[in-house]
């Protein structure tokens, strides 16, 4: 069967629009976990419609929560830990697969956790090494550290031992417990901390529910224990897609504005227009927007971008067009995401002539404008290389993409959002 291919037409010109992007299915979905274990009636307002998201609220439905949706407004009312057996399917969702095997095993029935084929190919071993060392019993069908998993609970302790630089999920699953756990959480680090700011968004989320007793050190993560207070809460703009439409600004001289994402924004990857002003671009920042704009001269950076991992295709994007090299580094880790965002990425974009070459941690992008052309980019389930990949063909005349489809789990509207920038 012949794959699903999208022609990305470039831009007639430079875009001058006001975007409106999806929430944030990070914080929507930290916020989910919260209002489920909240005693009563919480509402999330601009909760987005990506497959993350519907699958975190299909799971917590069958968890036996009740949970409503108006538009994009959730109302979710919370009773705490699971009260009986489930079969959970997280689809292809990340995400919501680590919050909810964690959430699952508050309670005392066995949950069983599964998803598709690319997600059970991703880790799951440190979540599922965690729930043991807290009494947790963790059963997977096949091998150990990938799902499919039944866990079983109660937890016995609140001790955990866990590595902190393969991904920040399996921290902040624990985190969201564990005001439910024995004593609370304490959860020591064996390894540096990546992605910070996803832990520290987090603790925010906490917060918003009414558990504000959380530390995040260097090594050591602390929750105190007790309970969630159901909360009305307003989703942000999600960052992470934010940045494409603000890429299409850079690399083709036009402007874009996202709506509430000015200063003050939660989510860690609201530093791309940052990185986007030490490109050369114009940024204006407001307490309720952020405006780019491209001028005409883009510049490399040597940037480590453990931070903020999930933009490295759309820097390595905008990076093509830059007139010196990009250095991007330390993200070895998410050569286990979606996709392998290293490996998969270079060779896509070598196939339109981007010079790009891969390193341990990351990638280097020399200047590659004069050589782009067009080409058939696999997306490899992938739906930042796929929203990556747009950004290119907003510029490059010929860039076909395949599976675009994918854009489903974070921005179902993504393309209709690129030609309308035309």
């Amino acid at each position: 069967m012949t794959a699903e291919v999208r022609i990305v037409d470039p831009l007639a010109a430079p875009p001058g629009a006001v975007v409106a992007v999806p929430g944030s299915k990070s914080i929507a979905n930290r916020a989910l976990v919260c209002a489920a274990l909240a005693d009563g009636t919480s509402t999330l307002d601009n909760v987005p419609d990506g497959d993350d998201t519907v699958a975190m609220l299909a799971c917590l439905r069958e968890l036996g929560l009740d949970a409503g949706i108006d538009g994009d407004r959730v109302t979710i009312t919370g009773r705490g830990a699971p009260e009986a057996p489930a079969a959970l399917h997280a689809a292809l969702a990340g995400t919501t697969s680590r919050f909810v095997t964690a959430l699952a095993a508050l309670g005392s029935h066995p949950v069983t956790v599964d998803g598709l084929p690319p997600l059970r190919r991703r880790p799951f071993a440190p979540l599922m090494d965690a729930l043991v060392q807290l009494g947790v019993s963790v059963r997977p069908a096949g091998g150990w550290g990938s799902l499919q998993v039944e866990v079983c609970g109660p937890p016995a302790s609140g001790t955990v031992r866990i590595p902190g630089d393969v991904s920040s999920q399996y921290v902040t699953a624990l985190m969201l417990v564990g005001p439910y756990l024995p004593g609370g959480l304490r959860l020591e680090l064996t390894s540096p901390l990546v992605s910070r700011p996803y832990v520290e968004m987090t603790a925010a989320v906490m917060g918003w529910f009414g558990h504000r007793d959380v530390a995040v050190g260097e090594d050591l993560v602390c929750v105190a224990p007790g309970a969630y207070a159901p909360s009305e809460v307003f989703v942000e703009p999600d960052a992470s897609s934010a940045s494409y439409p603000l890429a299409v600004a850079a690399v083709t001289g036009g402007w874009a504005e996202i709506p509430g994402l000015g200063e003050g924004a939660l989510q860690g990857d609201a530093r791309f227009a940052d990185l986007l002003a030490d490109m050369g671009c114009r940024v204006e920042r407001t307490a309720k927007a952020v405006r780019v704009t491209g001028t005409g001269a883009l510049h490399g950076v040597d940037v480590d971008m453990a931070d903020i991992s999930d933009l490295v295709p759309t820097v390595a994007a905008v990076a093509l067009f830059a007139d010196s090299p990009t250095r991007i580094r330390g993200v070895g880790f998410i050569r286990a995401k979606e996709s392998d965002r290293l490996g998969d990425l270079a060779r896509e974009l070598r196939t339109l002539g981007g010079q790009v070459t891969e390193t341990s941690d990351g990638l280097v992008v020399a200047p590659s404008r004069a050589g782009l052309h067009g080409g058939r980019l696999g997306t490899h389930h992938d739906h930042r290389l796929a929203m990556a990949f747009g950004v290119v063909g907003s510029a490059v005349p010929g860039v076909e993409v395949e599976d675009p489809g994918v854009v489903s789990k974070s921005w179902p509207g993504f393309w209709a959002m690129l030609e309308a920038l035309g």
